[in-house]
């Protein structure tokens, strides 16, 4: 008799995180009889905050979130997924990777995930409502003093849109140890977001993306246009919502296009600790695969790192060109900083943006305390 192997796994809670790991785990279990994959699922927040090492204490596969992979190359909790035989298959998956998704787990020469999932914040529309999305910032003030905009600014967000308007006007963030931002380009870049936040629904300020595009795939009345919002295909497809969204590229500053835009997604990783290891790695390799990525992962709810899913016909008609309409955001997105530590300042600097936001905190006390935040986390 075989002897069954049992593999744990953790990923986050949404029909795009949970759905696809479900269906894979389903069909490879047939083509590996005795192996099971059981998946548990945390909220979005835990998902961002929870440590690495909790996880790899009680799970064999987990979905992470790539700034955490500082953390990991310190501390050992995870497998490294190189040098086990594999890669020319580590070869593939990055030629076949969308924008940095792949790059974004590697981490000290060591590749610590395998890209599953790719997103990063562009915009999107209701085709009922408006005809096409503005490329321009000036055009975004403009349908928001029409009363038009509305986009996810909770503090993780908040900082998200911070950093990336950042980079959209070609400015260093966190590339100088002692500094993480220039004084006058974070005044310049809160000068533009109190501009729109005085223009937009208070609201904003309590929603993720997730529900923004709850409120306008669902609500009659409700905004006709999000400038940054981590996409999700869910919401471009036929039957999930009342109203489906068409996502396009993020907008920038002039003519800067849509770069800058911090690259997010999940990877699917192998903890350290997992007793049957080459049985993991082979799951792993299989879903972060083109076939998997563009067949099942995407018709179970999935939204695939893999540029032949991005590339396929069915996947974008099934979405409204989700894919096409959004790839060169991905492809000029900007990787966030992944230092051991990094993760830190993520959480205290939302808070800190977020305050500004609300006008808690001005301009220089909001800079003075990220740097000081920034500081505290390189240490």
């Amino acid at each position: 008799m075989t002897k069954q192997i049992v593999l744990r796994g953790m990923t986050w809670d949404h029909a795009r995180g949970f759905d696809p790991m479900v269906a894979t785990s389903r069909t490879f279990a047939q083509d590996h009889p005795g192996v099971v994959i059981t998946w548990e699922k945390r909220s979005l927040q835990a998902f961002a905050d929870r440590p690495i090492a909790e996880m790899a204490e009680t799970y064999d596969l987990m979905v992470i979130d790539h700034p955490h992979v500082g953390e990991v190359a310190r501390h050992g909790h995870l497998l490294a997924l190189n040098g086990r035989g594999r890669d020319a298959e580590l070869a593939t998956l990055a030629a076949q990777s969308v924008g940095a998704s792949h790059p974004s787990y590697e981490f000290d020469g060591q590749q610590w995930g395998l890209a599953i999932d790719a997103a990063t914040p562009v915009a999107c529309y209701r085709p009922d409502l408006i005809d096409t999305a503005p490329r321009r910032w000036d055009q975004v003030i403009a349908l928001a003093r029409a009363g038009k905009v509305g986009f996810a600014l909770i503090p993780i967000n908040a900082l998200m849109t911070f950093f990336g308007l950042a980079r959209n006007l070609g400015v260093a963030i966190a590339e100088d140890p002692a500094e993480l931002i220039a004084p006058d380009a974070a005044a310049q870049v809160f000068d533009a977001l109190h501009e729109i936040v005085a223009l937009i629904d208070p609201r904003c300020l309590t929603l993720d993306p997730i529900g923004i595009y709850e409120w306008m795939g669902r609500s009659d009345v409700a905004p006709a246009y999000s400038p940054f919002g981590y996409g999700y295909t869910n919401y471009s497809r036929n039957g999930y919502c009342p109203h489906p969204l068409v996502f396009a590229d993020a907008p920038g500053f002039g003519d800067n296009g849509p770069r800058g835009t911090v690259i997010g997604g999940t990877g699917i990783a192998v903890s350290a600790r997992c007793r049957n290891p080459d049985v993991a790695v082979d799951y792993a390799f299989h879903i972060a695969g083109a076939d998997c990525q563009r067949g099942l992962f995407f018709q179970s709810g999935g939204q695939p790192a893999n540029a032949a899913a991005w590339e396929d016909d069915a996947c974008n008609t099934a979405t409204r060109n989700f894919f096409r309409n959004t790839r060169e955001t991905l492809e000029t997105s900007w990787l966030r900083p992944r230092y051991d530590g990094y993760m830190r300042l993520q959480e205290q600097g939302g808070d800190i943006v977020h305050a500004c936001l609300r006008g808690e905190i001005d301009t220089p006390a909001a800079i003075m305390q990220l740097q000081a935040a920034y500081a505290e986390s390189r240490k």
